[in-house]
């Protein structure tokens, strides 16, 4: 089998299994392993996959530019967005990540709410200047800009006096094994203290993001307390967490 055809076969399972697993398609196809692993390798460095133990995972799209990423899957983010700002009560304290179903959370809040949010975005603090009984509260750091968040050691410092009932957490990745997964490691840094900081945490996934993964570890499922998804598929049921359908 030349290369071509490999990639093409490599890229048709991972649309249709949503995994490959090196040694059991080295078996099934009468290729070796050590051949497997070094496409996989090829494509993970073209972006058309996201390597683990023993195989690879769809590469998520949300991994692309802020811009680009606000033409991804507009409607879906706007049910999510719906779903998880219902989740916003009166009277709480709320942090909410950045990116752009974040945006889209805010958009969905009531002009009337009366709460505080807490978030590391300039652009999510900015959104909420109609809201005038929310009070804001932006923490400062180093700016990543394809999330337009703060990030980094002052960034981390401020989260940590923060206490929150709820935070609406933005990956890029959710997926039953590899938990969920974001593109930049000072950006998983982030997300994770600030989940330390809420009492509950959600997970805003439209379904772009189900089954996919990107390179840094965020927090295993078993660390939220559920999931905000418009997906109905298999993958939404194998994971192990409570699922508020958008």
């Amino acid at each position: 089998m030349l290369a071509a055809q490999r990639r093409d076969l490599l890229l048709e399972r991972l649309r249709t299994d949503g995994r490959i697993v090196a040694k059991d398609l080295a078996t099934e196809v009468g290729i070796s392993e050590d051949t497997i692993r070094r496409d996989l390798r090829d494509l993970a460095a073209a972006g058309l996959c996201q390597r683990v133990y023993g195989g690879a995972l769809p590469v998520s799209p949300a991994i692309a530019d802020y811009t680009a990423r606000q033409e991804v899957s507009v409607s879906g983010k706007q049910r999510v967005a719906a779903a998880a700002a219902a989740l916003v009560e009166p009277g709480c304290t709320a942090i909410i990540d950045g990116g752009t179903t974040a945006l889209a959370v805010v958009r969905a809040l009531p002009l009337d709410l009366q709460a505080t949010v807490v978030t590391h975005s300039p652009t999510v603090a900015s959104a909420l200047e109609s809201h005038r009984d929310v009070d804001v509260y932006l923490i400062g750091g180093r700016l990543f800009k394809h999330s337009m968040v703060a990030c980094g050691a002052a960034a981390v410092e401020a989260a940590r006096g923060v206490h929150a009932d709820l935070f609406l957490l933005g990956v890029t990745g959710v997926h039953p094994e590899a938990g969920l997964t974001t593109g930049d490691a000072d950006e998983a840094a982030m997300k994770r203290t600030l989940a330390r900081q809420a009492a509950e945490t959600y997970v805003l996934a439209s379904s772009e993001k189900i089954g996919a993964a990107s390179r840094f570890s965020v927090l295993p499922l078993d660390e939220v307390a559920g999931v905000v998804t418009d997906a109905d598929n298999e993958v939404v049921t194998a994971l192990t967490v409570p699922i508020i359908r958008a």
